[in-house]
């Protein structure tokens, strides 16, 4: 490859990464199709290689392609328009020559694209954006890609796949599925959107709070699963390298949702929730040994139970490995957020997580502040899960009996039921409590409730250390602990 052909291909690759979502979403917009935008859309990339080669890298490449893919699709509901025309033509034909019973020139008229599919090309219907504002498009493509008539699967895939350009075949292997399932998934939600008229349009303002909070939940879902990745060994679990990037797409969404709705302190609440989680990565996996181990036990293993990398906890977790500017700029932005004296659940949850990085050591962690926040949560949400870490916090405050108490209280919520973190929230907190065959048992019911290889060793390693372990403080049975 030559040096001309290396340099455009690398801008190709830019323009890529940069101005997929808004070639995209421009084209879906005046078309109303989401299948011919993106297959436009990569027509307009393609062709990209070959003339940029040629011409040389435009000035400005996202608007070069942004015509480019507009052109293709105006060219293919001109051929369809056409076709159509010539199908209602042989009809009226086939019927004046008695060929087709039953059909008059009426029902033979029909056009199935018509002059006003093509005319959208020239402007779009009515929405809360004018159709000249900066990103509207995008704006418009998240809340279609979101919506809460989509089955929520469907939304996550739709908004990976349209927001950040990842083949079908990278999303399957994302969410380990096979890129068949992957799919019917994406053409099942994108025929949804055709069959039930969901508009390329941001909502009206009585709409709006509404359909914002479905737009966040989409974003957090795809960040737990990334998230959650890096608490697993990646050398050893399937497709944990994969799904750890879906942490990194997802803070980029959540960048560009909180950048197109200012006026939306959720959305910025939702970003610092995401950027105070992810600067814990890297600390969030170490060694057996590194991590805690039984009483006599070499390290690397923990009594012949557990071998190689287990989760860390809060507690446990090497400060210094946190991401400071990332911290620096969760905090920055949850300021901003709360500012606008609009609260809401992920601006609480990011409060929470604030105060775990404001702790230069787990010692130094405001329990108090914590187990307050958590308090207005429960109130916003009424979520077991929520009541779930409030316990934690309670017990982390007060002492793990009291938290037992609270747990006790939430503990018959069906929600809870199948969830692993309950008989592992319980387990720690009577090994605190110093009832460490009490503990065992918890931890042997959640280890039969787990699904993760990373979940299963940190639990693993709870009980093998509880042989001869005296009562210790510990963080939640979750790798991370509340937010």
């Amino acid at each position: 490859m030559s040096t001309a052909d290396a340099s455009v291909g690398d801008a190709v690759s830019a323009a890529f990464r940069d101005e997929w979502a808004r070639v995209l979403a421009a084209v879906a917009r005046s078309t109303g199709d989401l299948d011919l935008a993106e297959d436009c859309a990569q027509e307009a990339f393609a062709v990209a290689l070959r003339t940029w080669e040629r011409d040389g890298v435009p000035d400005r490449p996202g608007a070069w392609l942004t015509t480019t893919a507009r052109n293709r699709a105006l060219d293919r509901l001109r051929r369809r328009k056409v076709e159509g025309e010539k199908t209602a033509t042989a009809a009226r034909l086939a019927y004046r020559a008695g060929g087709v019973p039953g059909v008059d020139d009426a029902a033979a008229e029909p056009d199935p694209v018509g002059d006003a599919a093509v005319s959208t090309l020239d402007g779009a219907a009515w929405d809360a954006v004018g159709p000249d504002e900066p990103d509207g498009d995008l704006l418009r493509l998240v809340f279609t890609c979101c919506h809460p008539a989509l089955p929520l699967e469907g939304r996550v895939a739709l908004t990976l796949r349209s927001l950040t350009g990842m083949t079908t075949a990278q999303v399957a292997r994302a969410f380990l599925v096979p890129e068949s399932t992957m799919a019917q998934r994406l053409t099942r939600t994108k025929r949804k959107i055709r069959s039930t008229g969901i508009a390329f349009r941001v909502p009206p303002p009585e709409l709006l709070h509404e359909r914002v909070s479905a737009v966040l939940a989409v974003l957090y879902v795809l960040f737990t699963e990334g998230y959650d990745a890096w608490a697993e060994p990646a050398d050893d679990v399937a497709g944990a390298a994969a799904r750890r990037a879906l942490a990194d797409d997802a803070v980029r969404v959540a960048r560009l949702v909180a950048r197109l709705l200012p006026d939306e302190p959720e959305a910025r609440g939702l970003l610092a929730l995401l950027l105070l989680q992810h600067a814990r990565r890297a600390a969030r996996l170490g060694p057996v040994a590194a991590a805690g181990t039984a009483a006599g036990t070499p390290p690397g293993t923990s009594n012949g139970t557990t071998s190689g990398t287990v989760p860390r906890t809060l507690e446990e977790q090497d400060r210094l490995l946190w991401r400071q500017d990332e911290t620096a700029e969760g905090l920055a932005v949850l300021d901003d957020a709360l500012a606008v004296r609009r609260p809401g659940p992920y601006q609480v949850q990011a409060a929470i997580a604030a105060l775990h990085a404001r702790a230069a050591s787990a010692d130094e962690t405001d329990w108090a502040e914590i187990a307050a926040l958590y308090d207005v949560l429960l109130d916003m949400t009424r979520s077991p899960v929520v009541a779930l870490n409030r316990a934690v916090a309670v017990g982390m405050l007060r002492g793990p009996e009291a938290g037992l108490a609270e747990l006790d209280a939430v503990a018959s919520a069906p929600e809870l039921a199948a969830y692993h973190l309950l008989p592992a929230v319980r387990a720690d907190l009577l090994r605190r409590a110093g009832r460490p065959d009490e503990a065992a048992v918890q931890y042997e019911q959640a280890l039969g409730q787990v699904d993760r290889e990373g979940d299963r060793r940190l639990l693993s390693r709870r009980l093998a250390e509880l042989a001869d372990a005296e009562p210790a403080a510990a963080e939640p049975a979750d790798a991370d602990g509340p937010a």
